[in-house]
Order: C-alpha cells, then structure tokens, then sequence
C-alpha cells in the first residue's frame, strides 16, 4: 500500500512488477478508491486522455515514463529470467494511456505531469477524500 485516505482506506496500491505465475506487471502502481476511481473515469469519457496529451509537456512526459520504469524495474529481482514488463506508466511507451495509472503515480509519490493535470480536475474529489494535504 503507498497511498491510503486518512481513514486508512486503500488509494493507491503498488504491485508487483512479476506476478507470481511469471506474468510481467508492467503497472506498477493501481488507483483502487472507488470514489476517485470514478471520478477520473468520467474524466476520461469526457475526452480527458487526449485533453491531457495536448496539454502537458511532451519532454516532462517522457521523463515521467522513464521514472516510472526505472522504479518498477528496479523492484525486480536480480537474476530474473524470463518476460519483463515494458513501457512506463500503465505499461505505454509513449503518450497518454490511462489517467488512472497517471495519478495513481503521482498520489504514490511521482513526479508526473498527467498525473498532475488530472488531479487538478479531480481536486474537489482529492479534497473530499483528505488528499491533498502533502500531495
């Protein structure tokens, strides 16, 4: 768990990068709260990922993919063979995928620009839930 509400209801989870039948986790962390959860996904319907794309900084972006893999990577044990999990946040190469994974990165603690754009359409929702204080 790396992000909870202040009731210590789960936020933001953090996975494995290797499931334990050997399948490559390539999200590394995973937004769970429903409320939020759904907030963000009307944002989506109401065309946020390519709002997002367009808004943010195409070399901030990358930088966050990079980040993000580089975290989970490094979570893999040394001396695994055997499929890895590619790509950055929500396992894309490039662009916007999901603003899920994007601000489930940055509530865990990534500096993400995506993750940021869409919790300043969420903030009444973070706000509610008591997270928005140090984050």
């Amino acid at each position: 768990m790396v992000r909870r509400r202040p009731d210590g209801s789960p936020v933001v989870i953090e996975n494995a990068p290797i499931l334990d039948d050997g399948t490559p986790m390539p999200t590394r962390y995973w937004l769970v709260d429903p409320e939020l959860r759904d907030a963000v996904s009307r944002l989506e319907a109401a065309g946020g990922v390519r709002a997002a794309a367009a808004a943010v900084d195409a070399a901030e972006l990358r930088a966050a993919h990079r980040r993000y893999a580089e975290l989970r990577d490094a979570a893999i044990e040394p001396g695994h063979r055997g499929p890895r999990p590619s790509g950055g946040v929500g396992g894309t190469r490039a662009g916007v995928k999901c603003l899920h994974a994007h601000l489930a990165f940055l509530l865990a603690g990534g500096a993400d620009p995506v993750g940021r754009w869409t919790a300043e359409r969420v903030a009444p929702v973070l706000a509610r839930l008591g997270l928005l204080e140090g984050r």
